[in-house]
């Protein structure tokens, strides 16, 4: 979900939604939609919603001249909840048109607070979390907007961001910030609000980054910001200075470096909403027990960087749930003669959930009796359609072809579904279980934590640039996440890049090692430490210059400094888990190495973001 704009003032509201829409366009968004509180006696909130693109609400609303009106708010939305229709798309309205409610996040308690609320007799229009908000701020209101607004934020949980109208009030918007943008502009004689400072510099420089746990109330005379406690807060304004197109990459030079930055958000929603109380609750995920001991092995297929996330996941589901899993590319899935039958769980990731040879194999493996689980981006894609179960990663729109933080969630829900499979197996005791939600939960500091190495992994990108062969190196878990590695560097940066499993050196790989040639030597896994150890002697002593990625503060990791020319520390985790923080500083030497060599980093040559011919 993408995009949130609201205004309020003295001059019509519509055209200025639309055009802020329009500016969050590149977010990426499936739907999108408008409501404005009307002039006249008694007011009344109009809405228009479509799904596609925001030509269609320009075409729905004659450029918003139809719609009059000094007050609004507008989004554009990408599904998690419901198929991107018109009835799901936001604003949402309450039950009698009292409020309406644009949102951008997950309230987690949704289904408990909607069976209450259709036990009073509300109906609902849509498939969303987001209509339950609508109808709580109905069902609670007691003639004051703003205690109404702190009421129904004390009932949910969740990550959001909401614009939020009443009818009752006819030129006042509220503003709630947790876990997702939301950035406050002051103009004169009118005040807006967005997600993005795209939609606010043609209209203000003056600006207010909200905080998580604020919110605000805007009339076109003042901007009033509190704490969640309703407390009063100063307004620290800032003054933008970005033109549009730098302010749609928030400040970053490009896509990708922006996208590589989000990560640690992105990961926090794939796996956050589902550590509940010390358990794991799947939405939308029904395999039980008996289910899951009917499948006599697992089969992980996608394309690309997906696969590579599929060969990291392996790892966990083999060794916490002791069921094979063989991790195969779907374009050679789809014309193998595997075994496959009912006894046989096949699990799809991909980021668009429209990968042409990915979607042909589910098929194929369907028609033998395989069941599927979905792991993708994008809700009602027509990978998710032919699944029996689907987990989205919930990581957001990526505009770079490379992806990133498309990679770091599939991993994370995979390593989410191992542990819940486990758990469900029998395979973890309580204690075990409890112990892995823990390290789950603190995935998304690991992978922020990872960001630190920006500028050290500029200063290592000279000793790549000129390089004509790089290799990668890792056992087991470092196996998997070389081969990522070495996919993004040759994807963006066009040097030839090679991983192998470090074991193998000796088995022909080794005859390519000259004087000189860099290798990357991934170590993160400390059980294989030492076998690592003795690949980078191998290869240091044949003359490789050797970069070595090993555990911060793990215990003989300083074994390796005696035959590495460079060491990077990247965040210390469990051995199953350590790839999702580990790739983190692999994607930041790619980009800078691509950036030195000039190449174009969010199109590379030849490269599209969603695959869907063969």
């Amino acid at each position: 979900m993408c995009g949130i704009i609201g205004f309020t003032g003295l001059k019509q509201a519509a055209p200025i939604l639309l055009e802020g829409l329009a500016r969050m366009e590149y977010r990426g968004y499936d739907s999108a939609g408008v409501a404005v509180v009307s002039a006249g006696s008694p007011a009344q909130i109009r809405l228009e919603k479509v799904s596609g693109k925001v030509a269609g609400l320009y075409e729905k609303t004659e450029n918003g001249a139809a719609f009059p009106g000094t007050c609004g708010i507008g989004h554009t939305r990408w599904a998690t909840h419901g198929a991107p229709t018109d009835f799901n798309a936001h604003p949402h309205l309450s039950q009698s048109g009292l409020f309406a409610v644009a949102h951008n996040g997950i309230i987690e308690n949704f289904v408990p607070l909607k069976k209450e609320l259709l036990a009073k007799g509300y109906t609902f229009k849509s498939q969303t979390d987001t209509e339950v908000v609508a109808q709580l701020l109905e069902d609670n209101y007691n003639g004051d907007f703003q205690q109404t607004v702190e009421k129904v934020l004390s009932l949910i949980d969740g990550s959001y961001a909401f614009a939020i109208l009443c009818r009752e009030d006819p030129q006042t918007i509220f503003a709630v910030k947790k876990n997702s943008p939301l950035i406050l502009g002051q103009g004169d004689g009118f005040n807006l609000f967005a997600s993005d400072v795209t939609a606010l510099v043609e209209h203000t420089r003056d600006v207010v980054y909200m905080e998580d746990g604020q919110y605000a109330k805007v009339t076109p005379d003042s901007i009033e910001l509190f704490a969640e406690d309703g407390s009063p807060l100063p307004l620290a304004v800032t003054r933008v200075t970005l033109s549009v197109s730098a302010a749609e990459k928030g400040g970053y030079e490009h896509f990708m470096m922006k996208e590589i930055m989000e990560q640690p958000e992105a990961v926090e929603r794939a796996l956050t909403p589902r550590l509940k109380n010390n358990e794991i609750v799947l939405d939308g995920f029904s395999l039980t027990k008996e289910d899951l001991a009917h499948f006599h092995k697992i089969i992980i297929t996608a394309c690309g960087s997906a696969y590579y996330a599929g060969l990291a996941g392996k790892y966990a589901i083999e060794k916490l749930c002791g069921l094979p899993v063989d991790v195969q590319l779907a374009s050679e899935l789809r014309y193998s003669d595997i075994p496959i039958d009912d006894h046989c769980l096949l699990i799809a990731v991909s980021q668009s959930g429209e990968t042409a040879d990915t979607l042909a194999a589910v098929k194929e493996c369907k028609a033998k009796g395989a069941k599927v689980l979905a792991i993708v981006n994008v809700v009602e894609s027509a990978i998710a359609k032919q699944a029996d179960h689907v987990l989205y990663t919930w990581a957001g729109p990526e505009v770079a072809v490379a992806t990133t933080k498309g990679y770091t969630t599939q991993l994370a829900v995979l390593y989410l579904f191992a542990v819940y499979a486990a758990h469900v197996l029998g395979r973890l005791d309580d204690a075990a279980y409890a112990g892995l939600i823990g390290e789950l939960r603190q995935l998304p500091e690991a992978v922020r934590s990872a960001l630190k190495l920006d500028c050290e992994m500029e200063d290592l990108a000279p000793h790549f640039k000129d390089a004509e062969h790089v290799f990668f190196l890792g056992r087991n878990t470092d196996s998997a996440l070389a081969m990522e590695g070495a996919l993004k560097l040759k994807e963006i940066s066009y040097i030839h890049a090679e991983a192998y499993a470090a074991g193998e050196l000796k088995h022909g790989t080794i005859a390519l090692i000259d004087k000189g040639t860099p290798v990357a030597a991934v170590c993160t896994n400390e059980a294989l430490l030492e076998k690592s150890l003795s690949n980078v002697i191998e290869v240091w002593a044949r003359g490789a210059d050797v970069t070595a990625f090993v555990p911060a503060g793990l215990p003989g990791s300083e074994q390796v400094r005696d035959y590495a020319a460079r060491i990077v520390e990247v965040p210390h985790l469990r051995g199953i888990f350590a790839s999702i923080a580990a790739v983190v500083p692999l994607q930041l030497l790619a980009y800078h190495v691509a950036k030195l060599r000039g190449c174009s980093i969010d199109k590379p040559k030849n490269l599209a973001k969603s695959v869907t011919v063969e």
